[in-house]
């Protein structure tokens, strides 16, 4: 293996930026969305109840990008705690084969995940499934009070608008992936139960930010030339996610990809050389867990594998982050600490390529918020 050797920074002489500073803030601004949400909890319910009482309503979790990424984190816990199909479906998807994802026979919530509100694809996923007629309604969960999103409110549509600090400034998304996460399952487990879980939550996130930022470090300095992010149920849209962020914050120096655990055997595991780094997001679940384990044993006992880390609630007999205190924990709350490792991965590995992480592509081929975007009107 032909590895390339950084010198791990530490934390204390890391140059001041938003991406870092907005990575650090999460456990401040997880628990902050929740007293958002407790705050405006009325309004939440009053627009939610008739909704949630149709036997019939359809749920869209819908967002681009990152935001995207929160519905397929969310949906299988959501479709199982609420007995009924919940659905990520990625606007980006949406606007362009709007005939394939809107029923206008269906009553529909879409949820709209947004950062800035101003994504061309989330505003116009928002009219399409307005103009295909039917009982459509929209909860609006944004972090930018300003955004297009938070101008929409009507009497189809609740608008519920996070802390400023979640507005994340970096380039890539972080602290508001994590709030508009947390909004999304604090709205539909109920409010006022989520409230003694957000605080074991940011706890947690506050002990794999102390414990992890070191290690991280360290596995970045040793200049991976491929990664690979691996998870079971919903950590298969947290792997997306974590790859995406060393993509961006890399500005694509370095190829990743995701993938579950049971998938990854059938022909994405040739991807892996002795210079790739694989991150498995362990499951708390019983069963799914024992399957994780099985694909990190084999990975460890390849002759051509790569560096195997497990990030994981419970020993898992090899290279591992522990995350303490919370082996009882539900995967979807482990949703929040699991992601802060890839996190920093990103963020470290960005600068020991000279990377600016708050913007780190300096062409300006992609940007904060995506331009670019014509938006095309269907035939009727």
């Amino acid at each position: 293996m032909t590895e390339t050797l950084f010198a791990a920074r530490s934390p204390d002489a890391l140059p001041e930026s938003w991406t870092r500073r907005e990575i650090l803030q999460q456990p401040a601004t997880l628990r902050a969305t929740q007293a958002v949400l407790e705050a405006g909890r009325d309004g939440i319910e009053a627009f939610l109840g008739p909704l949630l009482a149709k036997p019939d309503l359809r749920i869209m979790l819908c967002g681009a990008g990152t935001s995207a990424f929160i519905g397929e984190c969310l949906a299988p816990w959501l479709t199982a705690s609420l007995g009924r199909p919940v659905e990520a479906v990625a606007t980006t998807d949406i606007v362009s084969a709007p005939r394939l994802y809107l029923d206008a026979k269906r009553p529909t919530l879409m949820v709209s995940f947004g950062r800035s509100g101003n994504s061309p694809e989330s505003i116009a996923a928002v009219e399409l499934a307005d103009m295909c007629g039917g009982a459509v309604h929209h909860l609006l969960i944004t972090c930018n009070a300003d955004g297009a999103l938070s101008r929409r409110a009507s009497d189809t549509s609740h608008v519920v608008i996070l802390p400023e600090e979640t507005h994340d400034r970096a380039f890539a998304m972080t602290s508001s992936f994590s709030a508009m996460m947390l909004a999304a399952l604090s709205i539909f487990t109920g409010i006022d139960a989520m409230h003694d879980r957000v605080e074991a939550i940011a706890d947690t996130v506050a002990a794999v930010i102390a414990q992890s930022e070191d290690m991280v470090a360290g596995l970045a300095a040793r200049g991976f030339e491929r990664v690979v992010y691996l998870g079971s149920g919903l950590f298969q849209g947290l792997a997306r996610e974590s790859a995406l962020k060393l993509l961006e914050l890399t500005d694509g120096a370095v190829p990743t990809m995701f993938d579950s655990s049971l998938g990854f055997r059938h022909g994405p595991k040739t991807i892996v050389t002795a210079g790739t780094l694989i991150m498995v997001f362990v499951s708390n679940d019983p069963l799914t867990r024992l399957y994780d384990l099985d694909m990190i044993e084999e990975l460890r006992t390849d002759a051509h594998r790569g560096t195997v880390i497990a990030v994981t609630t419970q020993p898992s007999g090899g290279t591992e982050l522990l995350v303490s205190s919370s082996a009882n924990f539900a995967d979807v709350d482990l949703l929040f600490p699991f992601i802060v490792p890839a996190q920093l991965f990103g963020l470290h590995y960005a600068l020991n390529l000279g990377r600016t992480p708050d913007q780190p592509n300096a062409t300006g081929t992609v940007n904060r918020v995506v331009q670019g975007v014509r938006i095309h009107t269907p035939n009727p």
